[in-house]
């Protein structure tokens, strides 16, 4: 049986190659979300304040979730996390860190700033796909998430 759509995912993670991996692994989970792909930190938050390339955009939608890589080139992953959780409008979006990073203090300083799990990406795409089937079995099963309404 496949699972309703539950509200958009926002996937935030500079490098393709991760991407299309992380895409199948949803996929092969029955995630049946829409996804939005940014590719960078400043693109997340061009794509959820609708400035830069998505300013003519009116009918964004607001995640209900968001996947954020740590390590990326210019704003990474722990500035959009501190910016987001620093901004009323936006703190309410869970995001879970989703890096190559075991390093505590990368740990630490994620759950400092807010985010709501931090999951090291296994290398292989079995793994992967079975992390994406817990992750979706507690964020979409499990717990619940806040209210997308009012989102302008």
């Amino acid at each position: 049986m496949m699972d309703k759509d539950l509200g958009l995912i926002l996937l935030v993670d500079d490098n393709p190659d991760d991407f299309e991996a992380i895409l199948r692994s949803l996929r092969k989970s029955h995630f049946m979300n829409p996804i939005q792909w940014c590719q960078s930190g400043q693109d997340a938050k061009d794509y959820l304040y609708k400035s830069g390339k998505y300013s003519s955009h009116e009918h964004l939608k607001r995640p209900v979730l968001a996947l954020v890589d740590l390590n990326m080139p210019g704003l990474d992953g722990r500035q959009l996390l501190r910016d987001l959780k620093a901004d009323p409008k936006m703190c309410s979006i869970p995001i879970v860190v989703l890096t190559t990073s075991s390093d505590p203090q990368d740990i630490e300083s994620c759950y400092a700033l807010g985010a709501a799990s931090y999951i090291q990406k296994p290398v292989e795409f079995d793994d992967l796909a079975n992390a994406f089937k817990v992750l979706k079995d507690y964020w979409f099963n499990v717990a619940l998430l806040p209210s997308i309404d009012g989102y302008d």
